[in-house]
């Protein structure tokens, strides 16, 4: 744990006393109380800030929030977000750090950013137009609340967990996108029922963090493509292979 607390900055710490704070808040406030939706939020916006910086970690804790989102998506029957959530977000999360595992920046904690090429951003494209189709009718089967909102989110959160796996940026662009999707989703849930407002405003929290997340990704790539630089010129023989 001191590893890991030793990468954060003083705007990391501060981004994530706040969003638990408003988390605590919202709780707090809520009629119901869930305490399911307290932990599941607590734990998704570690791992977004664990994410954001690049250390695996952040993975196997959204394995963790998928269990219990997937829970909560459940019993106000958004089955699409269970589905995906239990089925896709978690294996995927879980890929994720095996290939972050695999390609550390030089030994450190950090994983080595990955450019996205033209050929594996066509094939994703196509992968994201056959999962979503697919979960349309598997939706629509299942008697899922919102069909076209959840449809729409599968496919978000298809794409941005299959641009995690290949260390992208863009990723956290894509779960950006997610994320207004879902505050959607949580909104029209909680029309019905204002008991389910703790979950708008966790979905807005990792709507923030995910565009922090961009940034702090495009700096990773930026400082890692110059530290790669500086070692071609300190050893000009030396051929560097993308990791």
């Amino acid at each position: 744990m001191k590893k890991i607390f030793k990468i954060f900055t003083a705007l990391d710490i501060a981004l994530w006393m706040i969003s638990l704070t408003v988390i605590a808040l919202s709780f707090a406030l809520s009629p119901s109380r869930d305490y399911i939706a307290l932990v599941a939020s607590a734990v998704g916006i570690t791992s977004l800030i664990l994410v954001a910086k690049g250390h695996v970690a952040g993975q196997f804790l959204l394995v963790a929030f998928a269990v219990f989102y997937g829970i909560i998506s459940y019993f106000l029957k958004y089955y699409g977000e269970m589905i995906t959530y239990l089925g896709m977000s978690a294996p995927v999360a879980i890929a994720s750090a095996v290939a972050w595992l695999r390609h550390p920046y030089k030994k450190s904690s950090q994983v080595a950013v990955a450019t996205l090429t033209a050929r594996k951003l066509t094939i994703l494209a196509a992968l994201t137009a056959a999962v979503t189709v697919a979960f349309y009718f598997i939706l629509r089967a299942c008697g899922t609340a919102n069909l076209e909102v959840s449809t729409l989110s599968v496919a978000t959160s298809f794409f941005a967990a299959a641009l995690t796996v290949l260390r992208s940026p863009l990723y956290a662009v894509a779960y950006a996108l997610n994320d207004a999707v879902l505050i959607a989703l949580w909104t029209m849930a909680t029309t019905a029922d204002t008991a389910n407002l703790p979950m708008v405003i966790c979905f807005s929290l990792f709507l923030i963090n995910d565009i922090y997340g961009f940034i702090c990704w495009q700096k990773m790539k930026k400082s890692q493509k110059l530290d790669g630089a500086h070692d071609t010129e300190a050893r000009p023989d030396t051929q560097n292979d993308d990791a």
